[in-house]
């Protein structure tokens, strides 16, 4: 019988969140989106760190076609793979499913 958990870390300080205390938060900053797991206190500071900067600005719809063209799913998907594949033989802890940690694909660019 084979059993896979997957745990939620807080990105930021690596933190293993119970479940329901934590959140992943995703944004774009020039262009570019993001996304991080954090615990609530640090999406709580995150989102009073930008508070002053997303009250002055413009909210922004339908821009999907502006930004820097997408990647095909097909694409993303052998890429999630490939680093999967690597992270696996360089002793990460990484699922055949779900979302791959900054970490890891840091540490997967640094090798490539």
């Amino acid at each position: 019988m084979k059993k896979q958990i997957t745990q939620l870390v807080d990105d930021l300080d690596g933190t293993v969140l119970e479940s329901g205390n934590g959140t992943t938060i995703r944004f774009a900053l020039e262009g570019r989106q993001y996304e991080i797991d954090l615990s609530t206190a640090n999406a709580q500071r995150l989102r009073a760190a930008l508070a002053p900067f997303i009250s002055a600005g413009r909210s922004v719809a339908g821009t999907r076609g502006t930004s820097s063209p997408r990647r095909s799913s097909r694409n993303a998907s052998g890429e999630l793979a490939a680093i999967r594949s690597w992270a696996q033989g360089h002793g990460y802890a990484v699922g055949d499913r779900g979302r791959i940690s900054a970490e890891v694909r840091e540490a997967y660019e640094r090798a490539h």
